[in-house]
């Protein structure tokens, strides 16, 4: 047997390609097998799916809340809008009752400048111009507190002064010199009042 018959003869598949600088690559063309079992690969492409999901379901709820902001929005500057006109029309309600007070308070004027004017024609005209305020106050819900003869209350009353009484107007109101005034349940401003005060003797007395 020849020597060269004895010669295992061994074929290179390699492919060489030189580039320009003549570098030399190799190019095996021995595919690698996948080193992952099946159900890696499965949990992965789960894990991708979901982490989809959870971006889409992300971006739909950024959406959501974009558009509940807007429509919070645009309630709020729609009730700021009613709320605005509604005190817009209110305050030209409460003008147009004080025109007429107004007027009475020119006629008192011109009575009070004319020659021929009696006091009487003038105090009438002035009794108007207060009736006429009050029936404005009147519509627009302010309401007087009665205070004469009723109890100091300090919540309702400021005392300027008091003066001795006898002892069934002790600690009550004898004498008003500016009217309190309300709206509901809102005090507009305390009465200012005189306050009676019993001597020793009278409180005794009654006792």
């Amino acid at each position: 047997m020849n020597r060269e018959e004895n010669e295992l003869r061994v074929t290179d598949r390699r492919r060489i390609y030189l580039d320009n600088e003549g570098a030399e690559r190799v190019n095996e063309e021995t595919e690698q097998p996948s080193l992952k079992p099946s159900y890696v690969e499965e949990l992965e492409a789960r894990t991708k799916a979901a982490e989809k999901q959870v971006q889409e379901v992300q971006s739909r709820f950024d959406q959501l809340r974009q558009q509940l902001q807007r429509e919070t929005d645009e309630t709020r500057q729609r009730l700021n809008r009613s709320a605005d006109e509604r005190a817009a029309n209110e305050k030209a309600k409460f003008i147009s009752t004080l025109l007429p007070v107004m007027d009475n308070l020119n006629r008192a004027i011109d009575a009070a400048v004319s020659e021929n004017a009696s006091r009487e024609a003038i105090l009438e005209g002035v009794r108007g111009i207060a009736n006429s305020f009050q029936s404005a106050l009147a519509n627009a819900g302010v309401e007087p507190n009665e205070s004469v003869g009723e109890e100091f209350n300090p919540e309702l009353h400021e005392a300027v002064d008091t003066a001795e009484t006898d002892a069934e107007m002790d600690g009550r109101v004898i004498e008003e010199y500016s009217r309190g005034f309300r709206m509901g349940d809102r005090l507009l401003r305390p009465a200012r009042v005189k306050v009676g005060r019993a001597s020793e003797q009278a409180r005794e007395t009654t006792n």
